[in-house]
């Protein structure tokens, strides 16, 4: 099966957390009407969520991930090489990646999820890894 290049970045950026002992889910839903590239889940609990973006078109045509931000630590973008970096908001987090691998670039400032959401997310994120074993 051939991958998309959105679906190349994310395989190198879940390698790359996993390196940093974060588990993560390509594709999850937090809520009704959003669908992440990446959501990881940290050793102490914390929740990233990565777009992974391919060219400008594919960044310009998205305009649901700024309704991500409520559902997670840390954002950020993940592009290839190539990727129009000046497009990208500053305030998000920067990864540089390819099919086997990433780099974190720039880091996000956290901002703490709330209890109760987080305590949500992490079990939607528990269902969601066992349903796919």
């Amino acid at each position: 099966m051939d991958l998309l290049p959105g679906q190349r970045l994310a395989r190198g950026v879940c390698r790359h957390l996993r390196g940093l002992d974060f588990m993560s889910l390509v594709e999850f839903v937090p809520a009704p009407g959003l669908r992440v590239d990446v959501i990881a889940l940290g050793p102490r609990g914390e929740i990233w969520i990565v777009e992974c973006k391919s060219s400008r078109p594919d960044f310009t045509s998205d305009r649901k991930w700024a309704g991500y931000l409520d559902w997670c630590d840390r954002f950020f973008w993940a592009v290839g090489p190539d990727f129009p970096l000046e497009i990208l908001p500053e305030e998000a987090g920067l990864i540089l990646a390819d099919p086997y691998d990433a780099e974190i670039q720039r880091w996000p400032h956290p901002v703490p999820l709330a209890g109760a959401r987080r305590r949500a997310l992490t079990q939607r994120f528990a269902r969601a890894a066992a349903s796919r074993l």
